[in-house]
């Protein structure tokens, strides 16, 4: 008879496991299966894009989630770092004509950087200060790129040319066993790649001892701290970290777009991804890229169907009492309240109540 400490042991190795159960190795081939066969049954580039706007956005939202979810320190400086990776791209993917491979790195590595720089500025702030503080990297970003002309173009922008393509695979003219593909449908493979990618590396790192110092700095960084966590260091890898894959999100969201300016990257996006990572779930990787699914859509479709939303104002001189600018900011900002007030654990959580619901349903009556 096996002792219950064994038990014990076998039951936390057993939930350590990313799919450890049948039910996630099911979940996982669902996935897999999407992924392979979704862009050649949707075809129409709008929605293809939708969904790779949506990817992009879940590979900055899992970075925001490492910082903000798991280590406890609330950013709204996140559209600085995206805005740097995608100038970084546009410069050492376009202009110098790197690979795919190097201008990515290239981005994720200046992202660091900028975390490391930041990051101990923000040691002896938490909560409300700390935002403030992220907030004016904002501001501070905004400057520079309105004035560092020679590397962003200024007020006017700058195209990025750089090829999405990994040796003989150009994901912009993508053909495989003698079948062409689009190119929206050949980003949608590597943007949802890439997020899957990093959803991986930031699952793995909040599983190990790295990941549980995190947390515990979270929930009490004083206490965490007499138990030999080094708080300061682990806040400050979490920054850097954060930021590395923000801006990893930018190069995708510069490469894809082909052409960047000072404008997107405001207070709003910031404030995008915050709502994101709170509709989806605080302290989940899953939850993020369920919040990107969700929230990160919303722009594009309102834009889209502007004209049959009922006040919104499509145009100078319209009746519309908001205009679409508007209508986003007001949507996103009901969304945080609602789901802090309602459902705190976001979109994850509710999703978590299901699979357990579902799981001890035959012993609820």
């Amino acid at each position: 008879m096996p002792k219950p400490h064994r038990n014990l042991v076998r039951d936390y190795a057993q939930d350590l496991r990313l799919f450890g159960s049948p039910m996630s190795k099911f979940g996982l081939a669902l996935m897999i299966a999407a992924f392979l066969v979704l862009p050649t049954v949707v075809q129409d580039d709008f929605w293809l894009s939708i969904l790779i706007y949506a990817g992009i956005t879940a590979v900055g939202a899992i970075g925001l989630n490492l910082l903000t979810g798991y280590c406890g320190q609330i950013s709204l400086g996140h559209a600085f770092f995206i805005g740097a990776g995608a100038y970084v791209t546009a410069k050492v993917g376009g202009d110098f004509g790197l690979p795919f491979p190097l201008w990515l790195l290239a981005a994720g590595g200046i992202g660091a950087l900028l975390g490391g720089l930041i990051g101990p500025f923000t040691l002896r702030l938490r909560g409300h200060y700390l935002a403030i503080v992220t907030l004016g990297l904002v501001f501070v970003g905004e400057h520079l790129w309105r004035n560092l002309d020679d590397f962003t173009g200024g007020n006017s922008g700058t195209s990025v040319t750089a090829d999405a393509a990994i040796g003989p695979v150009n994901f912009s003219d993508l053909s495989i066993f003698g079948e062409s593909y689009s190119r929206n449908q050949g980003w949608f493979w590597l943007v949802w790649a890439l997020v899957g990618l990093v959803a991986l590396l930031v699952k793995n790192l909040v599983r190990t001892r790295p990941g549980r110092a995190l947390q515990a700095v979270r929930d009490r960084d004083q206490a965490a701290e007499v138990i030999g966590v080094r708080a300061g260091r682990y806040k400050i890898g979490a920054f850097m970290i954060s930021s590395a894959i923000a801006s990893v999100a930018g190069a995708l969201f510069g490469s894809y777009q082909q052409f960047v300016s000072p404008d997107e990257w405001n207070l709003l996006l910031s404030i995008q991804y915050i709502a994101v990572i709170i509709v989806g779930g605080l302290g989940t990787v899953f939850g993020s890229v369920l919040g990107a699914l969700f929230v990160g859509a919303l722009p594009a479709l309102i834009d889209r169907y502007s004209d049959v939303i009922p006040g919104v104002q499509t145009s100078v001189g319209d009746s519309g009492f908001i205009s679409v600018f508007a209508l986003n900011q007001a949507i996103f900002g009901l969304l945080i309240v609602l789901f802090l007030v309602l459902e705190p654990r976001g979109l994850a959580g509710i999703w978590l109540r299901i699979k357990t619901y579902f799981k001890a349903w035959p012993f609820s009556y």
